[in-house]
């Protein structure tokens, strides 16, 4: 480690900051380390991870404090480290590079660009000597610096002609084909056929928490009632409930599974996995009531409350896979230590219910809890009923938590990123009107007026926000996710500010990403400037693309405000996207989810009545609790004109015979309204 810092000591990120001791020269991406590969036509050695990625540490420890490749370094690139959270433009663009030169991608992401930020050599890990079949770094850069100073032509053309590719690959042409279910019918056709009928999930290992495909699935099974699609999801959800890969002492999902089973988690945990798939499993116990269901929702938000929640009211992004005693530590167990916690009986039980044996299933002889048994089954095996062991398990559970809480913990990556906090904010939001919780309202509330009171500069959003300081343009996932969670917001309190600043952000998306020539949106606002190729997001990612959430936000704004114009650039995002979703069904789920809203029919419900009245509670409860994937909901009372102007649904509703109402409303027409919940019970089975 270098005694002397290098540039990277004042930024804002941990990412960066964990480097800023490095004896390699790090400059961040900015003007500084541009002007200097110009001015010097050296190449630029472009290094991206973030501070979860456990290979992005082991390569950092291996080769960025290795004194020889610091040096070499140093002598002919111009070095700049990147944390692909705070710019994933710059991560997107040579990620996608990199997976057209070698077939695969990942972190940390190595890329070596010309002067004018071309990519012409890239890969992800290299180790620091040439091992494993792998070229050791030092291999490469030798290989390169000689090939960049003997064959600079050579270099100049690959670099010339990989980006041409890179721009045909952001104009998709819109397609005449019919925008219909059967584009859903073949997204469903395609999971049935990667279905992991054994274990739940899709594929093979690694194993990742496919939320978005999970929503689509409970999508096609409302629209069409096929048991197969509520099945695959079922299984799905209960296997990963009980894997590896869910937190089963602190609630909370990791990364992915290294294995087929779901048992052995890469053990970083993500604010964005988390957000989405409290929305799936929400959805799923919308449709099921299954109760394991509702307590994976509450475990995790319980989490996201206690270890991810910044005083301010913002959500910190992660949670590293690895702690001062190495990688998944903090997580594993022997069936010593749960004995020494629970005493002898106690914790052999315990052992027999979280599958902790004295070979391990992890490095080490350890552990990774799991759930071989349901309460039931183990309640059978161990003659209590099943009351007993859930009182059993619940104290075992909290006295291992407490245990485990006196350990070194992971690190806490704590800036907060617009787009991440949108997804979390639905999901609180979505949690408060299922399970009727004012804590999860509340902190909705909170996190939305902190992005806007600091992640907000005039009508233009930041990116991400650490000690103070809020920077970098906000991306088109930012600006979309956003919107989304101010809708989720507004169908929960009903509070008109959060139509107003989705209205005005909208406006504010369109005039900064949408492309007037081709339809569709940029994935960098129009003033971005600086890279070589202006990308489009339309592939599903670990978070859904940004012109999928983007369609979605404009349609459901659409349908509350009664805008067509947004109806109209939803529609031809999808077309844009026809060929895509016909094409790569599972990499367009959430754009998939947006057709099947476009498709509707929309589910328009307008409740008239005192918020204080038990009955227009009851009204909302039903409403709440009733999987209704493409429902649009506003509320007010009679003669409410400010409401009525902004969501014209409500144009014209009244009480009947003094009685709070429900108006539902389908393809443009409104059925008899409804005074008792009985009724609307009977309406919905019509639906």
């Amino acid at each position: 480690m270098a005694s002397n810092p290098n540039r990277l000591i004042r930024e804002t990120s941990p990412y960066l900051l964990q480097h800023a001791y490095n004896p390699v020269d790090w400059y961040p991406w900015g003007e500084e380390a541009l002007q200097k590969a110009r001015r010097e036509d050296k190449p630029i050695f472009l290094s991206i991870g973030y501070s979860a990625c456990h290979w992005c540490h082991v390569m950092e420890r291996e080769s960025f404090e290795n004194p020889t490749i610091a040096q070499f370094l140093n002598e002919h690139f111009v070095c700049i480290k990147v944390d692909r959270e705070e710019r994933p433009d710059l991560d997107k663009l040579y990620m996608t590079a990199v997976q057209v030169l070698t077939g695969q991608g990942g972190w940390p992401l190595t890329v070596f660009l010309t002067p004018d930020l071309k990519p012409f050599y890239g890969g992800t890990y290299f180790p620091p000597e040439d091992r494993w079949g792998r070229p050791g770094l030092l291999t490469v850069l030798r290989a390169l610096v000689e090939l960049y100073h003997k064959e600079r032509a050579k270099i100049t053309e690959q670099a010339e002609q990989l980006t041409q590719y890179l721009s045909t690959l952001q104009q998709p042409r819109s397609s005449q084909g019919m925008l219909s279910t059967e584009l859903i019918q073949r997204a469903f056709l395609s999971s049935l056929h990667r279905y992991d009928r054994e274990h739940g999930g899709f594929g093979g290992a690694p194993k990742f928490p496919q939320s978005m495909e999970l929503s689509l699935l409970l999508r096609y099974w409302h629209r069409t009632k096929d048991p197969d699609a509520l099945a695959i999801a079922n299984h799905t959800l209960e296997q990963m409930a009980r894997g590896g890969i869910y937190d089963q002492l602190g609630g909370g999902f990791h990364r992915y599974c290294v294995d087929v089973a779901w048992r052995i988690p890469h053990f970083e945990k993500m604010l964005y996995d988390n957000a989405l798939l409290v929305w799936t499993y929400l959805e799923a116990y919308q449709a099921t009531q299954k109760p394991l269901y509702r307590r994976i929702v509450e475990e995790t938000l319980g989490y996201i409350l206690r270890e991810m929640t910044s005083p301010e009211g913002g959500f910190f992004s992660s949670q590293d896979a690895d702690s001062p005693d190495g990688e998944g530590a903090f997580y594993v167990w022997t069936p010593e230590e749960i004995c020494a916690v629970l005493g002898p009986e106690d914790g052999a039980k315990a052992c027999e219910y979280f599958g902790v044996t004295g070979s391990g299933n992890y490095v080490g002889g350890t552990s990774v809890l799991y759930l071989p048994y349901t309460c039931e089954e183990a309640a059978a095996r161990w003659g209590m009923t099943s009351r007993e062991c859930e009182a059993w398990l619940a104290r075992a559970r909290a006295a291992l938590w407490a245990a485990r809480e006196r350990r070194k913990r992971p690190p806490r990556d704590e800036k907060i990123l617009t787009a991440w906090n949108g997804l979390m904010i639905s999901a609180l939001a979505r949690a408060y009107q299922v399970l009727e919780s004012e804590k999860y309202l509340r902190a909705a509330q909170d996190a939305a007026q902190f992005c806007l009171n600091h992640m907000r500069q005039g009508e233009e959003l930041q990116r991400s926000y650490k000690d103070g300081q809020a920077k970098f343009s906000a991306y088109l996932e930012d600006y979309a996710f956003f919107i989304l969670s101010l809708l989720d917001l507004y169908e929960s309190d009903f509070d008109l500010r959060w139509v107003r600043e989705a209205q005005a952000l909208s406006k504010s998306m369109l005039e900064r990403f949408w492309d007037e020539r081709a339809g569709g949106f940029f994935f960098t606002g129009r003033d971005h400037g600086e890279l070589p190729v202006r990308l489009k997001s339309f592939y599903d990612e670990a978070t859904p693309s940004g012109n999928a959430a983007a369609t979605m936000a404009l349609l459901r704004l659409a349908e509350l405000t009664d805008d067509s114009t947004l109806r109209a650039k939803a529609e031809q995002t999808l077309r844009l996207c026809y060929d895509l979703m016909r094409q790569a069904p599972p990499a367009l789920s959430y754009m998939l989810c947006a057709l099947d809203f476009f498709l509707g029919p929309t589910t328009q419900l307008a409740v008239v009545g005192a918020r204080s009245d038990s009955r227009v509670r009851e009204f909302l409860r039903r409403i709440y609790t009733r999987l209704l994937p493409n429902k649009i909901l506003v509320w007010g009372e009679p003669d409410d004109t400010e409401r009525a102007a902004l969501t014209p649904l409500l144009q014209g509703k009244s009480l009947v015979n003094g009685a709070p109402t429900v108006y539902l409303c389908q393809n443009y027409s409104c059925r008899t309204p409804i005074t008792e919940v009985a009724e609307l019970e009977e309406s919905f089975e019509k639906i």
